[in-house]
């Protein structure tokens, strides 16, 4: 079996699942942060280095800490 190493630019995954025609690989890791991401260029996010450790429920704790609720509700 060959190694399907992701095509963004930083990430050393090396067992992808996904992949494009025109962009290549993709890891798990980094199409969830894609999408997380929201709509944007795609060949932009690939070029666009790899997030160390991207996780959404520490993003999620940082915009609730940041930006609260004017009614003061959690």
């Amino acid at each position: 079996m060959g190694v399907l190493a992701c095509d963004r630019n930083g990430c050393d995954n090396i067992m992808c699942d996904y992949v494009s025609s025109e962009h290549g690989y993709l890891c798990w890791e980094c199409r969830k942060e894609l999408i997380a991401k929201g709509p944007c260029s795609v060949s932009r996010f690939m070029d666009t280095p790899k997030v160390s450790e991207f996780n959404a429920e520490t993003w999620e704790r940082i915009i609730e800490e940041e930006f609260k609720s004017r009614f003061g509700e959690e």
